[in-house]
């Protein structure tokens, strides 16, 4: 049986049944309930520990994020995912600034709501381009489990997910479908420490952080060592 033809209703429960048996490794909010809406997140701020979690590199393997042991602070950006063309203008964007984050000593890591096998494959040519020789990494959440964590994620409706279908946006491969979840776009600064210094979101995900603030974010963050 298809996931389309799952009724929503049950669709949700056993999203629900499903992350709840994935959250037990998770600090940060994992105890909160997913959000209904992108308005209703709760993520966390500056001054709040991060969370440790476990995503996905583009080949599968898991990969440990532990801020109790940062070799160096990080930036860490979460978008929806390669079907998303905000998140592809975004990091297309990102090419200017990643070059002086790592100049900083700073690591950048981006999560996407995309199965791993899909990170780079999603997105569009152009971003693809735009991206490549640049020094980052490019995780999969698409289990929700870093979203979850760090208080930015909140279910899709039925609505949503019709509508990005009509759109003919490839989101079968995403955290949407996977469990129902979406992650609001967002921006966290840690420092060595594994203490957020800066945090951004916005429930309107075609806005995102201006770069020169993420550069002084970095600043922060590379300056506190």
């Amino acid at each position: 049986m298809s996931m389309r033809s799952i009724p929503y209703i049950l669709f949700i429960a056993l999203m629900s049944v499903s992350i709840a048996c994935s959250v037990a490794i998770q600090e940060g909010h994992a105890d909160v309930p997913i959000a209904e809406s992108a308005k209703l997140i709760e993520p966390l701020g500056k001054g709040d520990k991060a969370p440790r979690f476990i995503v996905q590199t583009a080949g599968g393997e898991d990969f440990h994020f532990d801020p109790q042991n940062l070799e160096r602070p990080v930036v860490l950006l979460t978008f929806r995912g390669g079907w998303c063309p905000y998140c592809n203008m975004y990091l297309s964007d990102m090419r200017f600034a990643m070059p002086q984050i790592r100049e900083m000593g700073v690591d950048i890591l981006f999560l996407s709501g995309d199965r791993s096998e899909l990170l780079y494959e999603s997105l569009s040519q152009e971003t693809q381009e735009d991206i490549a020789d640049l020094d980052y990494t490019l995780l999969s959440d698409a289990n929700a489990q870093a979203a979850i964590a760090l208080g930015i994620a909140f279910k899709a409706s039925e609505r949503t997910i019709k509508k990005r279908h009509r759109k003919n946006q490839d989101i079968e491969g995403s955290s949407m479908m996977n469990h129902g979840v979406l992650p609001v776009p967002a921006v966290f600064a840690i420092d060595r420490h594994g203490e957020i210094q800066f945090a951004f979101t916005n429930a309107d995900y075609s806005v995102r952080l201006p770069a020169d603030e993420l550069l002084a974010a970095a600043r922060e963050i590379a300056a506190a060592e």
